[in-house]
């Protein structure tokens, strides 16, 4: 489904990513474990084709992202570190406006639906977003993705900032999505919740791919370990 094949990004000489490959399947979830500038995100903004690789190829569901990202993008969410919505709107108002910019039209109770079955409590669906947290914010955005029926989930840091209760429900959410068809790349430096979350896991460093391994293969304080491992050498 995401196939990133032998990837390189440099900036001003830089690189960002360096000779990067990476396949995730159908119903699959990839968390991309790094610190910051490790080249999580130049690699996210060059799967949703803002930025060109220097070098490689990228395809999602046989859809070359570099020479047809717009239709590329169709199959596409993404939920980033601070989801944009418009405050003085309501959760399903804001639903049914970035619907509706997709030429998608749905139905009051088809877009409660897409909202509830993102976790988002029924008597938050016409408050403004003004009122919500940041976690009630990110499934407003997961249910915009859900709607768009996208067969890509892209997120950058998407539990950053959430207390306990809404990481693991956004974990719960994540699974239930991959176990619908979803692919998802999860780009994070939290590594409990990549552990918790993802089928694989993949350590990126200075841009480079220095680890991917299974999930199930390792306890959470096992790749703790192990990544602080890569990180110090």
């Amino acid at each position: 489904m995401i196939i990133i094949n032998k990837v390189s990004k440099s900036f001003k000489g830089s690189k960002a990513v360096d000779n990067l490959s990476i396949n995730i399947a159908k119903g699959e979830i990839l968390g991309l474990l790094g610190a910051n500038g490790a080249g999580k995100s130049t690699t996210i903004n060059m799967l949703l084709g803002f930025i060109k690789p220097d070098f490689g190829a990228i395809s999602i569901d046989d859809i070359d992202i570099i020479s047809n990202s717009e239709s590329a993008r169709k199959l596409i969410g993404y939920i980033p570190e601070n989801v944009n919505l418009y405050n003085h709107l309501s959760g399903i108002e804001n639903l049914d406006y970035f619907c509706k910019i997709a030429n998608l039209k749905y139905t009051e109770l088809e877009l409660k639906d897409f909202l509830t079955t993102c976790g988002l409590q029924q008597q938050a669906h016409k408050q403004k977003v003004s009122s919500y947290s940041k976690g009630m914010r990110q499934k407003v955005g997961i249910a915009i993705a859900y709607a768009k029926k996208a067969k890509v989930l892209l997120l950058d840091e998407p539990a950053s900032g959430l207390d306990p209760l809404a990481s693991n429900e956004l974990s719960t959410l994540l699974q239930s999505l991959a176990s619908s068809g979803t692919s998802i790349l999860m780009a994070s430096h939290d590594i409990f919740r990549v552990r918790e979350v993802c089928h694989r896991i993949g350590i990126l460093k200075n841009g480079i791919l220095v680890k991917e391994l299974n999930s199930k293969d390792v306890s959470a304080n096992e790749l703790e370990t192990l990544y602080l491992k890569y990180m110090q050498n």
